[in-house]
């Protein structure tokens, strides 16, 4: 079992001060990934409804700052060495798939093999709109930008064709440490994400731990209509700061990773709490 931290880049951890104390406590109780949310713009006034909470908001106010996950995952990078660095998500169809490709594989090969990209295909209508990208084609845009992903990962010039994404012979470099390219994690919370995983994922991140099961089981129904053994993919769940109790729960519902928030956002608390974990459940994993 792998235990990572979510909500790594919202609150006190935005600014480098706290950037640093976040990710090198994580580092140094051992845990294996920190995990980065994205929103490029949040409408004010929104009316789409975020899936991961009764209440249908996001937490925290519309003006909370949300840094590029990319960015200040480079910047975790810097002032680390083992810990991966993950985006948990990326709004995939928001963004060219030749710019994250490239994007991603200079942080792989800075970081030296440490990144982790998870994906997802968005929720938030009203910053669709604003970004001139069509909501409606957002599961295309994701599925064939993951493949255009690997696609330009690849050791040789290739072309592309798809109906979102044509180009033709190109070169895209640097190339990733991790080969054959940066494991590509799918989101959601949907059949759908689960069947979209096991057909082009690494791993899968059901978000949504009150539907895990159906989810799983429709990976697996999915693994099982195309040939693919579903061990190969990684299963990325969690919730609240763990027992080792819940993750041996979780590892035996089929969870491989344990993500949870921060356990406090006062960085003197964190690391505290940090140390704690480490030695009553990261130390006996």
């Amino acid at each position: 079992m792998k235990l990572g931290m979510a909500f790594a880049n919202i609150g006190p951890f935005t600014e480098p001060p706290g950037l640093v104390r976040l990710a090198q406590a994580a580092e140094n109780a051992g845990l294996e990934s920190l995990w980065t949310v994205e929103h490029v713009l949040v409408p004010v006034g929104y009316q789409s409804t975020y899936p991961y909470s009764a209440e249908g908001r996001m937490p925290g106010p519309e003006n909370a700052p949300i840094p590029d996950p990319l960015l200040w995952l480079s910047y975790v990078a810097a002032v680390t060495e083992r810990i991966r660095l993950a985006t948990g998500i990326l709004i995939l169809p928001q963004r060219h798939p030749a710019i994250v490709a490239k994007e991603v594989a200079t942080l792989d090969r800075l970081s030296g093999g440490r990144v982790i990209l998870g994906v997802g295909i968005g929720w938030l209508k009203e910053e669709f709109d604003a970004l001139d990208v069509p909501f409606d084609q957002r599961v295309a845009r994701t599925e064939e930008g993951i493949e255009a992903l690997r696609s330009l990962w690849g050791a040789e010039p290739s072309a592309f064709s798809s109906s979102q994404y044509q180009w033709g012979e190109v070169e895209s470099n640097p190339k990733p440490v991790q080969q054959p390219g940066v494991p590509i994690v799918v989101g959601g919370h949907v059949k759908a994400a689960a069947r979209r995983a096991a057909r082009l994922g690494d791993g899968f991140f059901p978000g949504r731990a009150d539907k895990l099961d159906e989810l799983l089981a429709e990976l697996g129904a999915e693994c099982a209509r195309i040939g693919r053994d579903p061990a190969e993919i990684e299963i990325t769940g969690g919730g609240s700061i763990p027992t080792l109790d819940d993750l041996k729960r979780a590892e035996d519902r089929g969870i491989h990773r344990w993500v949870m928030p921060p356990p406090a956002f006062d960085p003197d608390e964190l690391e505290s709490a940090l140390a704690r974990l480490a030695d009553e459940v990261v130390a006996k994993l």
